[in-house]
Parts: C-alpha cells; sequence; structure tokens
C-alpha cells in the first residue's frame, strides 16, 4: 500500500510518499480500507516533532479517517468487512489501509461521503466534548466561539446552534464571517485589526460583544486560539461563566491572573479530546451517535473547503500550515475513486 510516511521530523517537505506492507489487524483491531483522511492543525506539530505525543518513527501521520472494512480480528463485533466507517486513532491515517481498535470504529450514516466522514471527526467530537462535557452547556445560554471558521471552530458553531445556543463567532475576515454565519451564526465579532479603528483588541472585543448580546457578557466561550482573542474573551464572560481551552492556534499560550476568575466566580477548563478516546471510548461513542443523528437531521453539515489527492498531500498540508482553510481540507487515498 502506499502512505505518507516522517522518518526525521521537520517540516512538511519531511513527509514522503513510499510502498509500504499493509497492516494486519490483531484481536480487537479493524483494518479499514482508507477512502478519505482529515488533515488537522495537530498533524502538523506531530510532522514538526514538537506535539505532546509523538510515535516512535518511521510511522504515517493522520489522526482521523473514513473508509470501508477490509477485515476485522478476533472477537470484533462493532463492525464487519464491507461496512463504511469513520475512525479516530493518534497517528497513522496518512495510508490506503490502517489498523483502528474496535472501541475508536464508527458504522457511518449511509447518506454520509467519506470526505464529509473525516472532515466531522476530531473536529466534531472535540466541539461536542468541549459544549457538552467539560462546558455544561444548557439550552438558550450564549456561547462565544474563536476561530469560528477553522476546523473545530466552525464544527462548534454548528453544534451549539444545534443544541439550542445563541452563538458569537470570533472570526478575522469577511469571507469567514460570511461561512460562520452560514454555519448557524447569530452574531460576528471580528478580530481583524484593520476594522479595529485603532483600539486595542481586548476593548473592541468588548464593544463588539456587548454591542451583540449586551453587557451581561457570554455564558461559556470555547477557545481552540489563544493569545490576545483569549485574554479579550476572559472580559467579556458572565457572572459565572466557562471557558473551555481547547488550543493555542494563534501560537502564544496564555498566561491568566487568578483574581479575575475569583471576582467573577469564572471556571477556566481544559480539554485534551484524545484523552477521551484512549480513556472513555464508549462514551466517545455516545457523543459520535449524537453527532450523527444531528448529521442526518440536517442539523450540522461538515464544510469541506477542498479534496487532495495524496499525490498533493504538500498542497493541503500547507493550506493548514498557513491558515487559509475555512472548515476542512481532507486527503483522498485514489484521485480516481469518489469521495462517496
Amino acid at each position: 500500500m502506499r502512505a505518507l510516511v516522517v522518518h526525521e521530523h521537520g517540516g512538511i517537505d519531511k513527509l514522503a510518499l513510499e510502498d509500504v506492507a499493509d497492516p494486519t489487524p490483531r484481536p480487537g483491531e479493524v483494518l479499514v480500507d482508507v477512502r478519505a483522511a482529515s488533515v488537522n492543525f495537530p498533524d502538523l506539530l506531530v510532522i514538526g516533532g514538537s506535539y505532546q505525543r509523538l510515535p516512535p518513527r518511521p510511522f504515517s501521520p493522520g489522526k482521523d479517517l473514513a473508509g470501508v472494512v477490509a477485515a476485522v480480528g478476533q472477537g470484533v463485533k462493532r463492525c464487519k468487512p464491507g461496512e463504511r466507517v469513520v475512525a479516530q486513532i493518534e497517528f497513522g491515517a496518512y495510508a490506503e489501509k490502517c489498523v483502528v481498535p474496535e472501541g475508536n470504529c464508527h458504522v457511518m450514516p449511509a447518506s454520509m461521503s467519506f470526505a464529509e466522514g473525516a472532515a466531522m471527526g476530531l473536529t466534531y467530537l472535540t466541539a461536542h466534548f468541549a459544549l457538552v462535557e467539560r462546558g455544561g452547556l444548557r439550552a438558550g445560554e450564549t456561547v462565544l466561539v474563536n476561530g469560528a471558521a477553522g476546523g473545530v471552530g466552525l464544527a462548534t458553531v454548528q453544534v451549539a446552534k444545534a443544541l439550542g445556543a445563541t452563538v458569537v463567532a470570533s472570526v478575522g475576515s469577511e469571507a469567514k464571517a460570511a461561512l460562520a454565519r452560514a454555519s448557524g451564526a447569530d452574531h460576528i465579532v471580528r478580530t481583524d485589526p484593520s476594522t479595529s479603528s485603532g483600539q486595542a483588541l481586548r476593548d473592541w472585543f468588548r464593544e463588539q460583544v456587548f454591542a451583540a448580546i449586551g453587557a451581561r457578557g457570554v455564558d461559556l466561550v470555547i477557545d481552540p486560539v489563544g493569545g490576545d482573542v483569549f485574554d479579550a474573551s476572559l472580559r467579556v464572560m458572565a457572572w459565572c461563566g466557562r471557558l473551555v481551552i481547547v488550543g493555542f492556534a494563534a501560537g502564544r499560550i496564555p498566561e491568566i491572573k487568578a483574581g479575575y476568575l475569583l471576582v467573577k466566580n469564572i471556571s477556566l477548563i481544559g480539554l485534551q479530546w484524545s484523552d477521551y478516546r484512549d480513556r472513555d471510548p464508549e462514551k466517545v461513542q455516545r457523543a459520535q451517535d449524537a453527532l450523527f443523528r444531528l448529521y442526518e437531521a440536517g442539523r450540522i453539515k461538515p464544510h469541506v473547503m477542498a479534496a487532495y489527492p495524496l499525490e498533493e498531500h504538500q498542497a493541503a498540508l500547507r493550506a493548514v500550515r498557513d491558515r487559509i482553510v475555512a472548515g476542512k481540507v481532507v486527503l483522498l487515498m485514489d484521485e480516481r475513486r469518489e469521495p462517496t
């Protein structure tokens, strides 16, 4: 089979498209004929060697995929050969075949394309866990979603709206604002300096949020951005508000003055979604089932900005690296195949 392989950590040029041996499922494992794999920002960190969990080299990166079950190991009951599935793993999705633990494999809705299935994986599960498991979202609350046109951000906008929230989306351009609105955002907050009239981001951010929803502030913030946007978000939270930290796409990990949390009874909550995948796969299965129901009801739909054949992986990874992606990009394992 063909696979993208990392022999040495570094830039995306370190990925090599090679022929490697087909994997074989062991007991409790599923062999998937991969049709599409999602490109996620953490994949770049894994390739570069700066992610918190790194596999031994050589390895194939890639954290979520969609495909067809080719074979199952002894004792597997959740899926059977021929079924269309999505799966989330720590690494290995950038290959034509991949072995996945049974507990991380989920049978797809018949109406979902492989490209959508791959795009829905990590980002929508992250969104659901951030909103429901960690954020404790209740219908009727107001949610601020930062980086709202990115993979996790756009998924969070859709899921929050589907669960009955009022959604405020922060974005860095008009094109991204349009996409967030089309995905259900009720209000838009701009973070690009060119529209700030020279104000500091935190003051300008607060003015926009309060103008949209009132000075009470937002009940829940989902933040995959960090940096100045995180700092500004703390200042628009309601009394007893919650902020879920998902990542630091802006590059700077914020430092927090604890006194500010005390005076407004604010809760800061971390989310490392892969811990749930590894520690409580049954909880992940329930969340995945809930997301599939929302998809089938037409209430959420992954936005696949582009699908690249495996041979054009450099272009797909550059799009994510350079932060020009709106929604998701995916890799197709065989450009001659339809992504459905």
